[in-house]
């Protein structure tokens, strides 16, 4: 909300050097933009695209935007009275690059929501989806306001509203997408959804070219969701845009914000849509409790797992160290209390964290809200800084570090982030120790480079990934390169991603014995030098 103020306080600043905004009256300029796009009487609307889609929370490096993956096939129908979508599409990877990343397979998505509930199909089996988008908001809450962020549907939900207001400025710079600029007024109608702000721009032509929202998120908080509409086209009476430009993050904090393009191709107003019923597996779905169960892989050494991603437990002689602060602080509130029950009455000094993505980054507000170290890649800290752990009011999931605000991020410089240095080429390394138990944390290689593989990044998921080492037990911590294979299931196939792996250990002489995965289970090294090696 902060950043919000700042930016509407800027807007009015820039207004004021040449006309002042206006309050006006939001269900007239509502009433006249439904009356120009079509909206007024429209019951449901159907539309096609082609396009590209991006993966949130999953760049390869920092400077970089979200990875992308082309969508075909596109149809979405709405029924706005019944809160109903359905979107379907075809997704592969295309000509996109992987970026570190596996490419995408070709895969069919259907995507539905009714009301309150929100589901997928794989085939004909509907499944629920009991998690939280980027492990923040429901999916029902998510897709209940991608139906307002339509243009259509911002139009609906504002002229119901108790609460809309407006005003009027003008705009006093340029756009790079389209947008009104250099002058031309716009209307911007803000109301709330619940405990989600929406707020809408209409340009002078009555028609609406931007409406954004905020939804919670672990690492970014307040996470900015804003569709842009240009292009509009007259599709049968209603006019709709045809190009659709989508963010999720926000770019004066980090280049990755870029979340959808579709060019639309068809659209049909009020034509029949099939809203199914709510299937009963999707009706008594309940999200599974956070649970943390723990395996002892050496003394003093303990597998946390019990969710989608693992943490790990090491002793020291006078404190702890955890790798891996995973999800979100939910998550990892669970760990820290199996941590005081494995070890009790001991601080958790440091906890290291493999890379930067949101699944795996997630948590770590919760263990610097205590005053433990966070151990990182040096290209991480700042971003962190500036994002994860500014003091801003989280006001949408406020957490432990928004709601009592720890002074030693005040009294502490600098703040407490250790880092770990080294590029693809350069080996770095951070050492924690008590004298006696040594855990080395050492920035994974990206070795396919120096094999002369012009396609080096597909060696490594992440730039800054880094994996925890323990010489005396013999025990290697990986995020996302090797995850062992479930007893009796068939080897997977050798990726890239394991033989940087695999030539990561060659090189720094790592003596391993067994592989402790943030997902999944516990293997053997026997077992992974049989894998990776039959293509080698």
């Amino acid at each position: 909300m902060l950043r919000r103020l700042l930016i509407l306080v800027g807007l009015l600043g820039l207004a004021a050097g040449t006309a002042s905004a206006q309050a006006v009256d939001a269900r007239k300029a509502l009433e006249a933009s439904a009356k120009t796009m079509g909206a007024t009487n429209l019951k449901t609307l159907q539309y096609s695209a082609n396009g590209w889609f991006s993966q949130i929370g999953q760049t390869y490096g920092l400077a970089e935007d979200w990875p992308h993956y082309e969508v075909t096939d596109y149809t979405r129908a709405i029924d706005y009275n019944a809160k109903w979508s359905r979107e379907d599409y075809t997704r592969r990877q295309g000509k996109y690059p992987t970026l570190g990343r596996t490419p995408m397979p070709e895969q069919h998505v259907t995507s539905i929501l009714s009301g309150k509930y929100a589901w997928d199909m794989q085939g004909d089996k509907a499944v629920p989806l009991t998690r939280m988008y980027l492990d923040g908001v429901p999916y029902s809450d998510l897709r209940q306001l991608e139906i307002v962020l339509t243009p259509h549907g911002f139009l609906k939900a504002a002229l119901g509203a108790s609460d809309a207001t407006a005003i009027t400025l003008p705009i006093v710079g340029p756009s790079d997408f389209g947008l009104s600029h250099y002058g031309r007024k716009v209307t911007i109608v803000s109301f709330t959804m619940g405990k989600y702000k929406v707020n809408g721009t209409i340009n002078d032509q009555n028609l609406v070219e931007l409406v954004d929202t905020w939804y919670p998120n672990p690492v970014y908080g307040d996470m900015d969701y804003e569709m842009r509409y240009t292009m509009y086209k007259n599709f049968g009476g209603v006019m709709f845009p045809g190009l659709i430009h989508v963010h999720q993050g926000d770019p004066r904090l980090n280049p990755a914000h870029n979340y959808y393009e579709l060019n639309v191709t068809d659209v049909k107003a009020d034509v029949p849509v099939n809203t199914m019923p709510v299937p009963e597996a999707v009706r008594t779905a309940v999200p599974a409790p956070v649970k943390v169960e723990s395996q002892k892989l050496a003394d003093g050494v303990w597998l946390l797992g019990g969710g989608t991603h693992n943490s790990v437990l090491v002793e020291f002689s006078d404190f702890v160290a955890v790798v891996e602060a995973p999800n979100n602080e939910a998550r990892s509130l669970a760990v820290i209390d199996e941590v005081n029950r494995l070890v009790p009455n001991m601080q958790i000094r440091y906890l290291v964290n493999t890379h930067h993505h949101m699944d795996h980054a997630g948590g770590l507000r919760t263990y610097l809200s205590q005053g433990t170290t966070i151990i990182t890649h040096e290209s991480n800290k700042q971003y962190y800084l500036d994002i994860m752990f500014y003091p801003a009011p989280r006001e949408l999931q406020p957490d432990r570090m928004a709601v009592y605000s720890p002074m030693y991020m005040i009294s502490r410089r600098p703040a407490p982030i250790d880092t770990v240095g080294g590029d693809t080429r350069g080996e770095g390394k951070y050492t924690v120790t008590d004298g006696v138990r040594m855990m080395e944390i050492m920035h994974v290689q990206d070795l396919a480079y120096d094999l002369g593989d012009p396609s080096y990044r597909e060696g490594n998921h992440s730039q800054d990934m880094l994996m925890a080492y323990l010489p005396k037990e013999k025990i290697l911590i990986n995020a996302d390169l090797y995850s062992p294979p479930d007893p009796g299931a068939q080897p997977p196939a050798v990726t890239s991603a394991m033989k940087t792996l695999y030539q990561n250990m060659l090189k720094l002489k790592l003596d391993v014995s067994q592989h402790v995965p943030i997902h999944g289970h516990v293997g053997t090294n026997d077992e992974f030098v049989k894998i990776v090696t039959k293509t080698q």
